[in-house]
């Protein structure tokens, strides 16, 4: 009951400062309450969360990562997915479980250009901070990362592109759950929207066959420019695919004719050092052209991702700007 008045007292004095203050002052004025939330409200949570599901993704998909074709498509849909749930976590109850306290700061005085930019500066550093833990949990997983990046050469340029595409993925998913926030009724209501709008992400990513009539619906998807991004800068279409090769080994027992099996002619290309070329073969015939590893193609999928994220914001504060003809 007394950390609930000081936190009271503390809405307050800092409702009695808006009055007075600039639109750039009440930026600052939110930037330290969200960092005090963060901390008394326990929503620091959501790091040590984000190593764990990084960790259990890892264990799962990371030794085809940047291996295969289909262990790297399968982990770019998975570390897609792993971001955009961080994103969605962050955000989706911060404005509608505090709704009264902003309506009441609204009338005081407060700019919700300035209650919002809180918002973006808050949830950049802590989508910068999990980008950098997924990337320390990939590394202690054993996982191997390409030698070069796509602009920049060197083990260090990789990782700054992988770096800027997990964090732009999970920066654009935030920035989605915030609107949301700013949108429904109560916290109840997110958290059943939540659900619903992480199936739509991973459904329409690119990752699943569709229907042609619904193809264009993935270009308005987070996860559809996020798993395309990790793709091209793992170099899908580089590498080997070894799925058609694990099922022809799977079927060895067949019979060719004459008494030859299928086993006895893959053991055949096996000793004759052959395999690798046939799997590279197999991957040249199964190539995306929109997995395509170059540097214009890579920048179009981060900009899809900011503008996203872009039109979001701008979303989120008109809709805080109606907050006082909200009923609610």
């Amino acid at each position: 009951m007394e950390n609930s008045g000081k936190t009271e007292e503390l809405n307050l004095k800092e409702t009695e400062q808006l009055k007075y203050t600039g639109r750039i002052g009440q930026t600052f004025i939110y930037l330290i309450k969200l960092f005090r939330i963060f901390i008394f409200r326990n929503d620091w949570k959501v790091l040590p969360m984000a190593a764990v599901i990084a960790g259990l993704v890892s264990m799962v998909v990371g030794k085809g990562l940047f291996v295969t074709m289909e262990g790297t498509l399968q982990g770019a849909f998975a570390l897609s997915c792993v971001c955009i749930w961080n994103g969605f976590f962050n955000s989706i109850q911060l404005i509608c479980r505090e709704r009264p306290v902003i309506k009441r700061e609204h009338r005081a005085g407060l700019h919700m250009t300035s209650y919002v930019c809180a918002h973006l500066i808050f949830q950049f550093l802590l989508c910068a901070a999990q980008t950098g833990i997924i990337i320390v949990v990939c590394r202690f997983s054993g996982i191997k990362f390409p030698a070069d990046g796509i602009m920049f050469k060197g083990a260090d340029g990789f990782i700054l592109e992988f770096a800027v595409t997990l964090f732009v993925i999970t920066y654009a998913s935030d920035i989605l759950a915030l609107m949301i926030s700013a949108i429904v009724h109560n916290t109840t209501t997110a958290m059943t929207v939540m659900p619903f709008m992480l199936i739509v992400q991973l459904v329409f990513a690119g990752y699943f066959n569709i229907p042609a009539a619904l193809s264009e619906v993935t270009n308005l998807m987070v996860s559809k420019w996020g798993t395309q991004s990790l793709c091209a800068l793992a170099r899908y279409n580089d590498l080997p695919a070894v799925l058609v090769w694990n099922r022809m080994v799977a079927a060895g027992s067949v019979d060719l004719g004459g008494g030859v099996k299928l086993s006895e002619v893959m053991k055949f290309v096996e000793e004759n050092g052959m395999r690798e070329k046939v799997l590279y073969e197999m991957g040249k015939a199964s190539q995306n052209p929109v997995y395509v590893s170059t540097a214009e193609n890579l920048i179009s999928c981060w900009q899809h991702m900011a503008v996203f994220a872009a039109v979001f914001a701008f979303v989120t504060v008109v809709f805080m700007e109606f907050i006082d003809r909200d009923k609610r």
